[in-house]
């Protein structure tokens, strides 16, 4: 093989390399949030307390519960006004 031949074929292998790269980082941007919601906690997913994701009909549920929660009146605690007794740590 000549010289010129193995540097086409080298610079076609990249290019082609380049474009596959670049095409699996745009299906990443929409696969991405599928595959992580579906990944057990025990393997390193989101655990079971995470809010939705915005954008979903579960995610404006979730904000309106927020608000309710943030708009009603905080339950009287009759300990909150004593000061905590600490013991010494001699």
């Amino acid at each position: 093989m000549s010289r010129i031949a193995r540097h086409i074929t080298l610079i076609a292998a990249f290019a082609l390399a380049g474009t596959i790269l670049g095409g699996c980082s745009s299906i990443n941007e929409r696969l991405t949030p599928a595959v992580s919601d579906a990944i057990p906690q025990w393997a390193g997913g989101l655990p079971k307390d995470v809010p939705p994701r915005r954008g979903t009909p579960e995610y404006d549920a979730y904000m309106k519960e927020q608000e309710r929660k943030r708009l009603e009146p905080a339950p009287t605690n009759a300990n909150a006004a004593a000061p905590a007794q600490l013991e010494p740590v001699h």
